[in-house]
């Protein structure tokens, strides 16, 4: 099967996925630089950015898959989702969200329950789920650390 160059451009957060080491860390700051753009940050425009590229990345993640294989590293759209659902509700502090960063990274790598039975779904939706699981615990123990100390 052969991508699109929007599909590529897409589902590899702007061509990062093609990075040959740590393809989904240099796609979640692909990420993280699109948050520091101006209002990016309010929930009004990134819970629909988070949905929209959820849905394309569950088709988009198929069709990587069928062309590279299982959970190919080509495709990082799910880093991108699971950087934004990490950020979500946080202020826009740089070392808040640098310590968001680091923290999504360690939950995706490390996959807490069931992150790592999600990844097993098929196509697309094992590639999302598994990272949206991640973020939202990322997402969960930033909001507590930013409401318990700052």
């Amino acid at each position: 099967m052969k991508l699109t160059f929007v599909e590529k451009a897409l589902g590899s957060t702007l061509f990062s996925g093609y990075i040959p080491i740590a393809s989904g860390t240099f796609s979640s700051a692909v990420a993280f630089a699109f948050y520091w753009i101006p209002g990016f940050e309010k929930p009004f425009i990134l819970i629909p950015l988070i949905i929209l590229f959820s849905l394309i990345g569950v088709l988009i993640g198929t069709r990587f898959e069928k062309t590279y294989g299982k959970d190919p590293s080509q495709c990082t759209i799910d880093e991108t989702v699971g950087m934004w659902i990490s950020l979500l509700f946080l202020p826009k502090q740089f070392t808040i969200t640098i310590v968001a960063f680091l923290l999504w990274r360690i939950l995706d790598i490390i996959k807490p329950f069931p992150a790592r039975q999600a990844e097993n779904l098929a196509g697309g939706i094992g590639i999302v789920a598994d990272d949206i699981i991640s973020a939202v615990y990322t997402s969960i123990i930033m909001n507590f650390i930013v409401i318990k100390f700052f």
